[in-house]
């Protein structure tokens, strides 16, 4: 990221709002309402570390496919402009508060010579977005930040690009991302998914607009003849009770009476 390092393109009158100088392969994707406020500062606050501040109530941020721009709506000496690079930018979410204007923030990796004291390895950057498109501004960063990685994955693997793609020089120019072909980068919506092949016809009743009942299943058929015959004598064997005790019954009945008899003159006895 760099501070006062935009390129500002000649304005066509004193009224008319600030725009920027395109980098070679630079297209704008995103442009804010001009209610909308940057602040930037150091994430950590150490005793004797001077701490690092700049903020503007209002301006518009530009979103490209190489880099994040803002020009405030009213310059001070010192914030005139800003930008970072796409993958100078991480841990990205937007806050939506409950009372407020919802809040985009991320982490900034600074450049080297980008304005900013080089004990600040990290920084805060918070994007108000007081007239809405927040989420809007998100779905596009993410969008082209995963398309762009895609890029320089292609592009280290033909040796073309060294590391990650994110800027640690100055921050002019091409940069890291001189080797990539910008061009080849689709920042286009990805098409709707549509299922191929034939269509499968649909029943008569469907095409003729009627309900269609549902299918009935004939029951399994039974062979008859593979089922064992039975007579009525064996029938009546099977689910008649029987008349008779079995054999022995009373004998054992009668030894058992004759057991409990001589048990209990045993217990007397005692």
């Amino acid at each position: 990221m760099s501070i006062n390092w935009v390129m500002l393109a000649p304005s066509a009158s004193s009224n008319s709002p600030r725009t920027f100088e395109p980098l070679p392969q630079e297209q704008t994707l995103y442009t804010s309402p001009p209610r909308t406020s940057l602040s930037i500062q150091s994430l950590n606050k150490f005793p004797g570390k001077e701490p690092f501040s700049v903020s503007s109530s209002a301006g518009v941020v530009y979103l490209t496919n190489r880099r994040i721009i803002y020009l405030p709506s009213s310059p001070t000496p010192a914030l005139q402009s800003f930008a970072a690079p796409i993958l100078n930018l991480h841990d990205t979410h937007v806050t939506a508060p409950w009372i407020g204007p919802n809040v985009w923030t991320a982490v900034l990796q600074p450049v080297q010579g980008g304005g900013i004291p080089p004990q600040h390895a990290a920084l805060e950057l918070k994007i108000t977005f007081k007239d809405g498109g927040a989420f809007d501004f998100h779905t596009r960063y993410e969008r082209v930040k995963e398309r762009l990685q895609q890029a320089v994955e292609v592009a280290r693997e033909s040796g073309a690009v060294r590391g990650d793609g994110s800027e640690r020089g100055r921050g002019r120019g091409g940069g890291a991302l001189d080797g990539v072909n910008l061009d080849s980068v689709n920042l286009e919506e990805l098409p709707a998914y549509e299922e191929t092949g034939a269509a499968v016809p649909a029943p008569v009743g469907a095409q003729n607009g009627a309900p269609i009942p549902p299918p009935t299943v004939p029951p399994p058929a039974v062979n008859v003849e593979t089922l064992p015959a039975t007579s009525p004598r064996q029938e009546q064997q099977i689910f008649s009770p029987p008349s008779e005790p079995p054999p022995g019954y009373e004998e054992v009945q009668r030894e058992s009476v004759e057991d409990e008899l001589a048990r209990r003159l045993s217990n007397a006895r005692e």
